[in-house]
């Protein structure tokens, strides 16, 4: 179900920016890095990592804020990507 012209990377960055306000974001198409692994198609858009910083995840558990960015993420990850890894920190953390 993809949308619009955007690439999955600006949608991703566009929905967890929404979702979550973070003070820093970025979202790294690692999909090359697979090529010819379980999941990686033709063009790419098939594995990310995204770098979260945002206040609603202070207080949260790792598996917490990560299923945080899964529940923002839902329509892509039943869409294009076939993996995400997530860094998610409350600002201050290291």
């Amino acid at each position: 179900m993809s949308t619009g012209t955007k690439n999955t990377g600006d949608r991703i960055a566009e929905k967890l920016t929404t979702a979550f306000a973070p003070s820093a974001l970025e979202v790294i198409d690692e999909s090359e890095r697979h090529h010819g692994h379980a999941g990686w198609r033709e063009g790419g858009e098939t594995h990310f990592r995204v770098k979260i910083v945002a206040q609603a995840f202070a207080g949260k558990s790792r598996v917490d804020r990560h299923r945080m960015v899964n529940d923002a993420l839902a329509d892509e990850l039943a869409d294009r990507v076939h993996a995400l890894a997530v860094s998610a920190k409350a600002p201050g953390e290291d």
